[in-house]
């Protein structure tokens, strides 16, 4: 008897939990983005939220939960119940913080579930109004010569700015003096005020300051040039002649480790089908975003992807000895 009832009730139990998986979502899904509202990611968080609605059938909310250049966030998700009720909005920094931060509390791509890549964003390279040169081999010979009497801006360790001026610095082989901000927007303006001498910035937050012409603008640094009216006669550093340079701050979501499969695969349907709503283009494409529509939507292209862009940065961070711990 007691065999029979041991029996029935995981019996129940499986019946149970299939039929949960089967029914999920029953209720809201947080995005946690980790940085503060108000932010690039924060942004794209809360417009994929709006996007994700119809698909999802539920509500789906955005949490903030900043700081240490994003491991905070990450570090919650990470320990989150792996039932697809919290995921995780992340940067490049997913790939990154692995080696700015040598004691970090979770591992990259271990502890997560990819579900995609969502899109991609270029940088400019940009320099107070002041400076000398006027075109990206000018500024490349004028870096030559000064090195490390040139300083160059970042919103702080593990930022956008940070990475792509690491990236040019190693392209050029060359060492400038790094000066960390709080933001990007006291690096911004103590570069309109002529403070620091360059900024390696992501595109669509440099617009205002371009079109204004309260900076200079030397380069994008993706592989081909920007629609965005303000940047579109903006040669690529490639096109400029460091050949082979391409550096984009791109975003993907993420589950914790041991989300059932039958939930990913939702949430990955859910997610694609939320990357084709015209709204949710429309507002990328005005942040100067791409959206993904490659194999790095799957979580396997996404996966090899990460654990790519985990070795090319290591090297790159590594050479600079630049690390947040």
């Amino acid at each position: 008897m007691k065999m029979v009832l041991k029996s029935l009730m995981v019996a129940v139990l499986v019946t149970t939990g299939s039929a949960a998986l089967a029914d999920y979502p029953t209720k809201p899904v947080t995005l946690v983005v980790p940085f503060a509202a108000g932010g690039p990611s924060d942004k794209i968080a809360r417009d994929l939220a709006e996007a994700l609605r119809g698909p999802m059938g539920v509500a789906v909310v955005v949490e903030n939960a900043g700081g240490a250049g994003g491991t905070i966030g990450s570090a919650k998700v990470a320990r989150a119940a792996p039932d697809g009720y919290t995921l995780l909005v992340h940067h490049i920094g997913m790939a990154t913080a692995p080696s700015l931060y040598r004691k970090l509390s979770y591992k990259v791509p271990d502890d997560f579930e990819m579900l995609g890549l969502i899109n991609e964003a270029p940088s400019v390279v940009i320099g107070k109004s002041s400076l000398a040169p006027n075109s990206f081999a000018e500024l490349r010979a004028w870096l030559k010569d000064n090195g490390s009497k040139v300083n160059l801006a970042h919103a702080g360790l593990g930022s956008a700015s940070h990475l792509c001026g690491l990236m040019l610095q190693s392209a050029l082989n060359l060492k400038l003096t790094a000066i960390a901000y709080k933001g990007t927007g006291p690096a911004m303006t103590d570069l309109m005020g002529g403070n620091v001498d360059l900024m390696c910035e992501q595109a669509t937050n440099a617009v205002p300051q371009v079109e204004g012409k309260r900076v200079k603008v030397y380069g994008v640094t993706s592989a081909q040039r920007l629609a965005i009216p303000a940047l579109k006669d903006t040669p690529t550093l490639d096109e400029s002649g460091l050949k082979g340079f391409d550096v984009q701050v791109w975003h993907g979501v993420y589950a914790p480790k041991g989300t059932p499969p039958a939930v990913l695969t939702k949430l990955n349907t859910a997610l694609r089908s939320a990357l084709k709503d015209p709204q949710l283009i429309l507002r990328q494409e005005a942040l100067g975003l791409t959206l993904v529509s490659d194999d790095r939507l799957s979580p396997g292209g996404h996966r090899k992807f990460v654990e790519q862009e985990k070795v090319r940065w290591a090297k790159v961070i590594s050479e600079a000895g630049e690390y947040a711990d």
